[in-house]
This record gives C-alpha cells, sequence and structure tokens, in this order.
C-alpha cells in the first residue's frame, strides 16, 4: 500500500573502535515508504554510505532501533537483510569479470543453497526481470565485456532477483553516462509505482529534484532534516548540506600576481581507469607564495587531475609546466626532481610503503642522495638522525624507528609521517590531496601553520579539500571542479560559501 512505512530508523548511533569522540551517525531517524523514491543527501564523510550499510546489514548499529513491518530486528548480515525484503547496490562493483551474468547472479544463491546452480532458472528470471524494468543485458555476456551502465544493470538485477521490498542505491549514478541516468530514473519511478520503497543516494541536487519525492540531508553524522522535495529547492537543500559557514582566513600578505608561475596547467585532458574523460580541458595556474584552493565533492575529477600534476597517471592530452619545464607524462621522481611534493588522498595506498618500517618511509623522497645512501649504500646513521627530528617535531606516535613497521600505526600518525616526509625540504610546489584528514585539532592547527609558512617563503602550493571551512581559510583564490571541470575560479576574499557551493553541486552561480 503506497505510503506504508517499510522501514524506520529510529536514533541509530555508530561509532567505530578508537573513533566514540566523533560518532560516524548521531541519534539518526529515516524511514522508507512504499511507492516513493527517498534520498538520502550529503557530502563526501556525511554518513550516508554508513547509514545504508547499517539498513542492508553489511554494518551493526552500535545503539538504535530497526524496525520493518512494525517489528524490531537486528540484522546480523546482508543475507539476514534480505530476508526482511532489502537490498543494497553498492557504489563499487562487485562483479566476477570472467563470468558471465547469469553466473554473476547464480553466485549470490550461496546465500539460499551452495550447491544448488540453476542457471536455466536463473537466465529466466533474469529476463523477465530485465523485460520488466528496461534493465537491457545479455544473460550470456561475460561482464568484462559489458560496459559501465551494463555492469550497473547486472548489480541491480542481482538485488531484484530476490524480490526486495526496499532497495538502497548508493551513488549510482557515478559511472552512469547523462542518458544512462535519466534511464535509471525511469527504472526507479517505475519500481516506487510497483509499490517498493526506494532509498537513493547522492551528492547531485539536480538528481534529488528530478527523481526523489523526500529528501533527507546528513551532515558530519548528525541528521539536518527530511523535507518533501516539492515543497523545497536547491538553494534550501545546499544550505543544509553545507551549513551556516561564516569565511575566514588566516592574516597574510596578499600574493603578488608578478611573481612567477611555478604551476602552469593548460588545456589538461585526463581520462580515468575505464577510459572515459574525467579532467575535461582544465587550464590553471599557481604562483610562487600563494594557495590555490579547489573545492569540489568527490568524484568530479579531483583524484584524476592530482595524480597527472604528479606523474601517476597519464593525460590524453594538454601541457604541465613546472618551473618552467614541462613534465608532461613524465614519471613520479621527475617530478620530484623538479620540486614536487605530493600529500596523497589515499595515505596508505599511495602514501606509504606499509611493510616498511618508519625511517624507511620517512626516506622514500632522498634515499639516493648524500649522506643518507653512499655509492647506493644507505647510511642509517644519518637517517635515524633525520627521522628522530621529524618524528619529533610533527608529532609521529611511532614505537620505534627502525622495528616498527607503518601498518600498524593509526591514519593519523601516518598522515603527520607523510606531512614530515613531504614538507620538510620547503618544496616549490606542493600538491596537498586531502592534507588534514584524520588529523586531530592541534595538528589540524599545525600543519595550517606550516602550510601558511611554506606559502611565505614562496612555495606554490594547490590544495585540494572537499572541507569548504579549510579551503577558506588557507587558499588565496579558489577553484570550484564539477563534473571534471574547473567551473569558476576567484579571489577567496570576493568567494562566498553560498557561490561556491552552487557550482560545487551543479548549480548556476551568480557572482
Amino acid at each position: 500500500m503506497a505510503g506504508e512505512v517499510l522501514l524506520e530508523a529510529r536514533k541509530v548511533v555508530k561509532g567505530f573502535p578508537g573513533v566514540w569522540e566523533h560518532l560516524i551517525l548521531d541519534h539518526i531517524d529515516f524511514d522508507v515508504r512504499a511507492g516513493e523514491v527517498h534520498a538520502l543527501l550529503g557530502e563526501n564523510g556525511a554518513g550516508k554510505t554508513v547509514l545504508a550499510n547499517i539498513l542492508s546489514g553489511f554494518y551493526s548499529l552500535s545503539s538504535g532501533e530497526l524496525i520493518v513491518k512494525g517489528k524490531n530486528v537486528r540484522f546480523k548480515s546482508p543475507a539476514d537483510a534480505i530476508r526482511h525484503g532489502i537490498g543494497m547496490v553498492h557504489q563499487e562493483f562487485t562483479l566476477a569479470p570472467p563470468l558471465t551474468v547469469v553466473e554473476n547472479v547464480a553466485l549470490t544463491l550461496r546465500r539460499s543453497n551452495p550447491l544448488s546452480y540453476p542457471l536455466k532458472k536463473i537466465e529466466e528470471k533474469i529476463r523477465e526481470l530485465s523485460q520488466r524494468y528496461g534493465l537491457k543485458v545479455d544473460p550470456h555476456e561475460k561482464v568484462e565485456n559489458l560496459s559501465l551502465g551494463e555492469r550497473q544493470r547486472v548489480e541491480i538485477i542481482k538485488v531484484l532477483y530476490w524480490e526486495p521490498r526496499i532497495l538502497i542505491l548508493d551513488e549510482p549514478t557515478s559511472v552512469l553516462t547523462l542518458e544512462e541516468s535519466k534511464e535509471l530514473f525511469q527504472i526507479l519511478r517505475k519500481m516506487a509505482e510497483e509499490g517498493k520503497g526506494i532509498v537513493f543516494i547522492t551528492h547531485k541536487l539536480e538528481e534529488i529534484m528530478e527523481v526523489a519525492d523526500r529528501v533527507t540531508v546528513l551532515r558530519l553524522g548528525k541528521k539536518m532534516g527530511t523535507l518533501k522535495v516539492a515543497e523545497t529547492s536547491r538553494s534550501e537543500l545546499l544550505k543544509l548540506m553545507l551549513g551556516e559557514l561564516t569565511p575566514v582566513s588566516y592574516q597574510r600578505a596578499p600574493a603578488k600576481e608578478t611573481r612567477k608561475p611555478v604551476l602552469q596547467v593548460e588545456n589538461l585532458t585526463v581520462l580515468d581507469d575505464d577510459g572515459r574523460v574525467a579532467v575535461k580541458n582544465v587550464s590553471l595556474e599557481v604562483r610562487e607564495g600563494e594557495i590555490l584552493g579547489v573545492a569540489g565533492v568527490s568524484g568530479n575529477g579531483q583524484k584524476e587531475l592530482v595524480e597527472a600534476l604528479t606523474g601517476l597517471r597519464k593525460a590524453a592530452s594538454g601541457k604541465l609546466i613546472v618551473n618552467g619545464v614541462d613534465l608532461t607524462n613524465r614519471s613520479p621522481r621527475r617530478f620530484a626532481q623538479t620540486g614536487v611534493r605530493h600529500i596523497p588522498e589515499d595515505r596508505r595506498r599511495t602514501g606509504v610503503v606499509e611493510e616498511m618500517v618508519t625511517a624507511e618511509n620517512i626516506m622514500l623522497r632522498e634515499y639516493r642522495e648524500k649522506p643518507f645512501s653512499v655509492f647506493g649504500v644507505i647510511n642509517k646513521g644519518a637517517v635515524t638522525e633525520l627521522a628522530q627530528k621529524l618524528v619529533t617535531s610533527f608529532g609521529v606516535l611511532t614505537p620505534d624507528l627502525w622495528d616498527t613497521e607503518v601498518r600498524i600505526l593509526s591514519g593519523g600518525n601516518i598522515q603527520r609521517l607523510i606531512l614530515a616526509r613531504e614538507l620538510w625540504k620547503e618544496p616549490k610546489l606542493l600538491i596537498a590531496f586531502h592534507p588534514t584528514y584524520g588529523l586531530d585539532l592541534k595538528a589540524i592547527s599545525q600543519t595550517h601553520r606550516l602550510f601558511m609558512n611554506l606559502r611565505e617563503k614562496g612555495s606554490a602550493i594547490l590544495l585540494i579539500s572537499e572541507d569548504l571551512e579549510e579551503i577558506f581559510l588557507l587558499s588565496d583564490r579558489i577553484a570550484v571542479m564539477y563534473n571534471g571541470e574547473l567551473v569558476g575560479v576567484m579571489k577567496s576574499d570576493e568567494a562566498t560559501v553560498e557561490r561556491v557551493g552552487k557550482m560545487m553541486t551543479g548549480m548556476k552561480s551568480s557572482a
């Protein structure tokens, strides 16, 4: 029956070991009704995916209640949630590429009968679901031969196979073209008309206005409100999503436009891992003694841009010049030799070598240079002296320099280690991607002071962050990235939170 509450979450709390002081979800109320698309809106890190994982049995809640059809439930697994009629389509694909579509769906039968894989019956069900919802897919095609849009359809079919009453989709349009997204919205509306409840997770305001009936806004783990889409506006949702931020910045002498450019990016186009355009004809410039902040919601090309600017990804076209040297498609070592330093987004995967000890990680940049190595032999004394100095000055908590593998350090201490390694030599150009993620307030303040000191000494800094407060606090100029493009560049004293926020979410901005 339309309007029936299918699932209700009451006062849901989620905290993880070691971070209870910063709850991921803080007493969240949420419900899903038959016949509606209920959108979950929020910036990256707002808690949307964590809530969805609780609703679908992937995470257990720390406290609170889940109620399905009037009964209090506690899911022990995703299979448990499926039995209660709740299925989730994750942002990251969970398919086996060498297998066919029907074989991938058959793998999900392990939940009910691991010894039975009735491929003929599964194929018939896939064709029936495909026809019912317009999810065009060939059951006998190998997944590795499918487009991203087709793989998304397979993920949806995998969940629909169990005939759930509630379907949760986490950022489903992130891999789709505009046309594929519109087709998906039609499918979701059809499901809602059949009486299903749809939870649609996104950070794109235009998608909510197009497909959703209600929207719940989360910000930093707290619920900001639930509104009927027909009775709200993009501006109201933007304000709830970003909050009432009063821009402030550090006192500093204005950046001189006469100073020479350190980084020049000209018409840069970069492809993602699947060969699609992720960065579209981006041009920017960062001068000596200047911080250029790049604001944007995660997934709008920032990752690919940073990788191209540090030699980790090839550019499809365009030019990269650092201190007058053309570094287009050169190696990461060549970038480093030209004075480029990089604080990466993923500290564990690309920021450190987890199996190496603390001292070795600190010397990853300089291990070939004197006095840290002589004729290819590491000078342990020189390395130890510098490592001890940096560990102390940057507050890296590590049991030992030479016996402690970095993998056992906390995320915050790994971040401090990376900051120490990249900043101690006062780089000519610093590419900083979420540089304060995971740090406490004291360490954040210290990092900001380091950046301002580097700026005063003439370093050029490209700061990429989703934290608008950090962007306004540090930047001389602010650029906004949306859908792979730079949609605006302005002086920080001319920028407003509303103007930047609108650009970040794809809305037209009045100057």
